[in-house]
């Protein structure tokens, strides 16, 4: 019985020290595995945004077994992170306290290098393979190839457009459609010397003509298709009407050309425009006519010569003393300064040794135009001073000009007329407080200040 008991303790003791070690074996594998750092583990760092103890980021060292999860695009801005979802690896991921959701953004590595791969996308999505463009070629080719070969659809993209011929067609009629500044003055000359047109017709013609004969090129036309003829017999019209609007027409062919210039000389305008004047018609009639000889004497010194020569001055101071409301004595007391002042300008320029022969040409010329003597003789130096007694500022500053132009022929006339003085002693006294009026608001070089240096300096030279 002994050696039985024996053996049955020995049996006991070699179980249990069998159980230990297979116990301490597993130990040591968990703490092998417990010392392993796991692939999928998250570390945490500080945060550094300010977030304090309400938020913990963590920065995604691998990336995490991905299996059926969604993968996250990160972005820079913080995005919150859904329930079975995965970032990519080097991806920021925080714990934001107070919603107790997880965020994540990109990293400080892929923040740096995202510009410059998300260009090299675009540029890689934007190129194109030899081999593709070569494929692409070969299928224009082939396009191109079938639509030759088949008629049905030549003959659909044929019939979306209009034929060479039709089109032709129809630009010829547009052309003849189309009138040229020549063909409707001819148009309009032919209506115009129609029997059958009314006046009402005609003065609808004229004024169509009056805003063609702005153009030099026009007015010229007109002349050579005898339209200046037609323009002048309306002149000579009973009806007031036809006269204004005629006298308009030519006004505005004459101003700025020379050519229609000489041919309305040529034509007698000059005499027709004078006798217009000359007779009792209405004053906007005048007016136009008065339009009309301004624009035909300026800057044309042979048309000057012909009017002094034809009583041209006589004519326009029985105008000027019929005009009690000052509008034709203003016009003609311009029309006067402006022929001295050229007439002076040309004078001056000819003095200068360098100019060419042309030049002298019209110095004579305008030598032969005896304008101020022809002023003095038939007493402008008495008649431009009654037009300071007008109210009008601007009827006083045209008087003022001319008087100091016509000073050199009417000075001794001046001193002489002691109702000249006296205007022009009450005018400076009422100019004065104007100027004050002026440099009180701040205008110091005013148009009022303008007229006082105008009445100082005629002042002057009747000292």
């Amino acid at each position: 019985m002994r050696p039985t008991s024996c053996r049955n303790r020995r049996a006991s003791s070699s179980c249990f020290t069998f159980a230990f070690l297979l116990l301490l074996l597993n130990f040591c594998h968990i703490a092998s595995i417990a010392g392993q750092k796991s692939e999928s583990a998250l570390t945490v760092v500080e945060n550094t945004e300010g977030g304090g103890a309400e938020e913990e980021e963590m920065t995604v060292d691998e990336e995490e077994e991905e299996g059926e999860l969604e993968v996250v695009k990160p972005t820079a801005e913080w995005q919150t992170l859904k329930p079975g979802q995965a970032v990519p690896a080097g991806s920021h991921v925080r714990l934001n306290l107070q919603t107790g959701q997880r965020e994540v953004r990109l990293g400080e590595e892929q923040m740096k290098y995202r510009t410059q791969e998300h260009r090299e996308q675009e540029e890689a999505q934007l190129s194109f393979s030899p081999e593709e463009l070569k494929r692409a070629m070969k299928k224009i080719k082939e396009d191109l190839n079938t639509g030759r070969k088949d008629p049905e659809q030549q003959d659909s993209v044929a019939s979306k457009f209009r034929p060479l011929e039709e089109l032709k067609k129809d630009m010829a009629q547009l052309d003849m459609l189309v009138e040229t500044d020549f063909q409707i003055m001819k148009r309009l000359l032919d209506q115009f010397n129609n029997s059958n047109s009314t006046t009402e017709q005609r003065l609808s013609i004229l004024l169509e003509l009056e805003y063609m004969v702005h153009q030099v090129d026009n007015a010229q036309t007109l002349c050579s298709m005898g339209g200046l003829q037609l323009i002048l017999q309306g002149l000579n019209s009973s009806d007031f009407r036809l006269q204004e609007s005629s006298a308009f027409v030519l006004g505005s062919a004459l101003s700025s050309n020379p050519a229609v210039q000489v041919k309305a000389v040529e034509s007698g305008a000059l005499q027709t425009l004078l006798t217009s004047l000359a007779t009792a018609e209405p004053l906007h009639v005048k007016k136009k006519v008065l339009f009309a000889v301004a624009s035909l004497l300026r800057h044309f010194p042979y048309a000057q010569r012909h009017f002094l020569s034809h009583g041209g001055l006589q004519v326009l101071s029985e105008l000027f003393k019929a005009d009690g409301g000052g509008i034709l004595r203003t016009r003609i007391v311009t029309m006067l300064y402006d022929l001295i002042s050229e007439k002076e300008l040309i004078s001056q320029l000819g003095l200068d040794s360098a100019l060419d022969a042309s030049h002298d040409e019209r110095v004579r010329q305008y030598s032969e135009v005896s304008l101020q003597g022809e002023l003095l003789e038939k007493g402008w130096c008495r008649l431009v001073p009654q037009l300071l007694e007008s109210t009008e500022h601007d009827f006083r500053e045209k008087a003022l000009r001319a008087l100091l132009a016509m000073s050199p022929v009417c000075l001794d006339q001046y001193r002489s007329d002691s109702s000249l003085l006296g205007s022009l002693v009450s005018l400076r006294v009422q100019y004065e407080e104007m100027v004050q009026s002026e440099m009180i608001i701040g205008e110091e070089n005013g148009y009022f200040s303008e007229i006082m240096e105008l009445i100082d300096a005629l002042q002057i030279k009747m000292k």
